[in-house]
């Protein structure tokens, strides 16, 4: 049968139990122009945008100009 060999220290089982083995949020944030959430660092699937400039043309963005 398995049977612990020695007794589990306290620090030992907490490390254990702790969180550092779950995931972080990643970081989402508005988009400047159209308001909705995206990723960080990333072009914004609403209106095609990052950092100020255009680069995907998008059928929304193209009904708003």
């Amino acid at each position: 049968m398995a049977v612990p060999k020695r007794k589990v220290s306290k620090a030992r089982r907490d490390k254990r139990r702790s969180n550092v083995w779950k995931l972080s949020v990643p970081g989402i944030t508005k988009c400047p122009k159209c308001g909705t959430y995206i990723l960080s660092h990333r072009v914004c699937k609403n209106c095609g945008t990052y950092a100020g400039k255009e680069y995907i043309s998008t059928e929304k963005a193209a009904k708003e100009a």
